[in-house]
């Protein structure tokens, strides 16, 4: 009987900080309109379902602002849409992340580029527990925690990564773990989508 009634988008950056970037676009612009259409498109179809965004303009919710406001509403989904970036400027498709422990080193990298935005926060050393996005030893704290969502954040992973594909014929580079603070923050099945790459144009 469990049903989603109230999903919050988190469009990644904003403000001051303006995430990746390519030619002629920022992170921050492309993951608010994105999310702007996830939530039009949501309510056109699901008329049950609340949707609440984490920014509905170009303002600076810190990492713990976004994952309070999922907490405190109750949510029953949190997803964070972002865009990647990668020196090698052919690499294209979309990544679907849950919390977990990175694998590789590419998928510490870009745990380590959507969490230095901490370092932008006036009180980013003590806000987060002395948490260094820059130190691999700070993700050894996301290792020992063990998340009672993790099955559920897989299995909308799963068919996020498995629409990109199969419905509108995106690549899919799959479904990937990795210690981002504002998913190990949140108390409830919670995903942070790559959207694509904006070094590819």
């Amino acid at each position: 009987d469990y049903r989603v009634k109230k999903i919050i988008i988190d469009p990644g950056h904003g403000g001051k900080d303006p995430g990746t970037h390519g030619s002629i676009s920022r992170e921050k612009n492309v993951a608010l309109d994105i999310s702007l259409e996830l939530k039009r498109i949501i309510e056109d179809n699901l008329k049950d379902v609340e949707v609440i965004l984490t920014r509905k303009s170009d303002s600076f919710p810190t990492l713990n602002d976004r994952a309070h406001m999922a907490n405190q509403v109750g949510a029953d989904l949190f997803i964070s849409i972002h865009a990647n970036w990668v020196g090698n400027p052919n690499v294209h498709g979309t990544e679907t992340y849950v919390m977990g422990v990175h694998k590789s080193e590419d998928n510490f990298k870009v745990a380590q580029r959507e969490n230095e935005v901490i370092l932008l926060e006036e009180d980013g050393a003590t806000a987060y527990d002395g948490f260094d996005p820059s130190s691999p030893e700070s993700y050894i704290l996301f290792s020992l925690s063990q998340s009672a969502y993790q099955q559920n954040s897989l299995s909308i992973a799963q068919k996020i990564e498995s629409e990109f594909k199969n419905r509108v014929g995106r690549r899919s580079r799959g479904v990937k773990s990795a210690g981002f603070w504002v998913l190990y923050k949140t108390y409830m099945p919670s995903v942070l989508v790559e959207v694509g790459y904006l070094s590819n144009e």
